[in-house]
């Protein structure tokens, strides 16, 4: 299990830094480790969730160059907030995942901006919901979307082979 989260915590963190630069659109870029923390959480639980948001969001930290620990903490909130939902409500369709992933993804932009006014961040909140955290949430779920279906696709298959 173990290797498993390292695996695809790295896998996330080398797809953020390798293809989000290639997949950005009108300078808006898809936050693919919030995206494998939240499928990750809803398969494994809340305690994975979290290890893995922590560890997703330290990486992303280390590699932006700004504030250590911000995305961090947000990532590991939301991996256990979703992995804990996920438990209690039983969110195995499509069609709740890829909501629930945009709307985790505008509260994980809400939160860090609530982290970064502390430290006296100068951007506006209207400014960054409009421009930043809305646009990344609607790529979110396209990606998210896609990224479910073919897991969807994936576990189908399997069960044809036995």
């Amino acid at each position: 299990m173990r290797t498993f989260l390292a695996m695809a915590v790295f896998g996330g963190g080398i797809a953020h830094a390798t293809l989000g630069p290639a997949l950005r659109i009108a300078n808006v870029a898809p936050d693919i480790p919030l995206i494998v923390v939240v499928l990750l959480a809803l398969r494994r639980g809340p305690e994975f969730g979290c290890a893995a948001g922590f560890v997703a969001g330290l990486l992303q930290d280390a590699a932006g160059g700004g504030l250590l620990g911000v995305q961090a903490l947000t990532k590991a909130l939301v991996g256990f907030g979703i992995g804990l939902a996920g438990v209690r409500l039983s969110v195995t369709q499509p069609l709740v995942q890829v909501p629930g992933l945009v709307l985790l993804t505008i509260l994980e932009g809400v939160a860090r901006f609530g982290l970064l006014k502390l430290v006296r961040f100068p951007a506006s909140f209207a400014d960054l919901m409009t421009y930043v955290v809305l646009p990344q949430a609607l790529y979110n779920g396209f990606l998210g979307a896609a990224l479910v279906l073919a897991l969807a696709w994936v576990e189908t298959a399997r069960e044809r082979k036995t």
